[in-house]
């Protein structure tokens, strides 16, 4: 199902990057300049943008809240401005790292592959070149998708894996999406989920995300029996947080980095969550359902492969709702039924991944 022989591309590196990631603070310490190693940053991250949407009503699909005639009276000018808002937000993560921003963006509630045409033309972000990978799963109302910078990754795979439970046959949800590639000449997968909600509660909810957790995990598996050290990056939105049991247990996920089982993934997000930091906000509370976890082999000290180096969630002041009851929350296109204009009821989350200059 997957490669097993892969294209070369080239790569330009800025000096502007290289001498960034030379002065990150605490980087390399104890080395002396002499065999400091120029290393090169890139972003890998995670979206999910709240609902974007054209305004045209597709034959089955669940999309009619999102036309003129919808209850969102969903129209031209605020497509064109959700597009400008969630251009903007791409433009800007993590440029203070490199100024390319995400290599790899995963993204969800996507409805369609048109929308996302349209987002990657977008005047702010038009000349990364992003390119789109999407494939319409088994949820009638939106999906997970992809975009990458063809400078950074070449793409040979890409598959959409249902989440099935015959415990819960009626369970309709978004496909785990997974792409596998080169990223930079080295072989990388990416699985982009999107967990169901929490609607009916979340004790109600639950079975559901497990099921998710379940097949998520799957897809790593098959990953990994065809090479025990593939390097594997799975990104979504899980409607969980990092210590809730799906994500540690179901998954299969730890946060302490010298203190992993052989078969567990590397979960920064729950060190975050320890700290305070969350995604989306809801009735006074953080949450950090938006995550990126790691196989073992993107971890270490060895640079001479990508490997990670640090975890964040981007959520810069202009992402925040500045007044009023929900100030700091997410600045997100709707709520109570409202047109708000902003960008996403999510920040996203992202990862750095570092390796030598070749």
């Amino acid at each position: 199902m997957y490669l097993s022989s892969y294209r070369s591309s080239s790569f330009t590196v800025s000096s502007f990057t290289l001498v960034f990631i030379l002065l990150l603070p605490g980087f390399l310490s104890g080395q002396n300049s002499e065999s400091k190693k120029q290393l090169l940053p890139v972003c890998i991250a995670f979206y999910n943008v709240e609902n974007l949407f054209d305004t045209i009503h597709q034959s089955g699909d669940a999309d009619f809240e999102f036309t003129p005639q919808g209850s969102n009276v969903w129209n031209t000018p605020k497509y064109l401005e959700k597009l400008d808002r969630l251009a903007e937000v791409i433009s800007k993560i993590a440029t203070d790292i490199t100024p390319d921003g995400p290599a790899v963006l995963g993204l969800s509630e996507i409805e369609n592959a048109d929308v996302l045409e349209d987002l990657v033309k977008h005047e702010r972000i038009k000349d990364r070149n992003y390119q789109v990978v999407f494939i319409r799963g088994r949820d009638r109302r939106v999906n997970n998708a992809l975009i990458y910078n063809p400078k950074y990754l070449t793409v040979t795979n890409t598959i959409s894996m249902p989440v099935v439970a015959e415990d819960i046959p009626e369970l309709r949800t978004r496909d785990h999406l997974v792409v596998s590639g080169l990223l930079l000449d080295e072989p990388m997968h990416f699985i982009v989920s999107h967990w169901p909600s929490r609607s009916g509660g979340e004790s109600r909810s639950r079975p559901r995300r497990i099921a998710a957790a379940i097949d998520g995990r799957s897809a790593v598996d098959s990953l990994k029996s065809l090479d025990a050290d593939a390097k594997i990056i799975f990104m979504g939105d899980l409607n969980d947080d990092p210590t809730d049991e799906s994500v540690l247990n179901y998954l299969n996920s730890g946060g302490n980095i010298n203190n992993l089982s052989e078969v567990q993934l590397y979960n920064p997000y729950i060190n975050l969550a320890k700290k305070g930091i969350g995604s989306l906000a809801y009735r006074d509370a953080w949450n950090l359902f938006d995550q990126v976890i790691l196989t073992q082999s993107l971890l270490g000290n060895d640079y001479s492969s990508f490997t990670f180096y640090q975890a964040d969630v981007f959520n810069k002041p202009f992402l925040r709702q500045s007044t009023g009851r929900f100030q700091g929350y997410p600045f997100r296109s709707f709520g109570g039924g409202v047109y708000l204009g902003g960008y996403s009821d999510h920040f996203p989350a992202y990862v750095i991944l570092i390796r030598e200059v070749k």
